[in-house]
């Protein structure tokens, strides 16, 4: 079997193999295999080969990987903005113990002017830590 049949049937299946997963990265190699079967039926050593198909394959999947990266979606706001907590305890240095969701959280002022309150809202989070205010923002 001559070489560019081997580039083209390995080309096939992982674009086959693309069509399953849809990242686009075997996409990119199997163009780059496209590539080096090309390379074979037009004489070029199997050194060639491998060269034209290896740099077309990191060249593709680096592309690949940054037009993934431009597409990404930023990640979906916290759906605890907003919701109301009932704060069980005030400590002196401005945090809380406050019931969310069925638990006690650690819980801190948003800013150091804002009224406490038996009733509190969640403004932001900083780590675990709910960032909580006396009106909703």
């Amino acid at each position: 079997m001559a070489a560019y049949w081997v580039w083209w049937a390995l080309a096939v299946i992982l674009v086959g193999a693309e069509l399953m997963t849809g990242t686009f990265y075997l996409l990119a190699v199997g163009v780059a295999f496209v590539a080096g079967g090309l390379a074979a039926w037009l004489g070029a050593s199997p050194e060639v080969q491998l060269i034209i198909g290896g740099v077309l394959s990191v060249a593709g999947t680096m592309a690949a990987h940054r037009w993934r990266l431009r597409q990404a979606l930023p990640p979906p706001a916290s759906l605890d903005l907003g919701q109301s907590v009932r704060v069980l305890e005030w400590k002196d240095d401005g945090s809380a113990r406050v019931n969310y969701r069925g638990t006690q959280w650690d819980a801190e002022l948003a800013a150091t002017d804002v009224a406490r309150a038996e009733t509190m809202y969640i403004v932001g989070t900083r780590g675990s830590t709910l960032l909580v205010a006396d009106r909703r923002s």
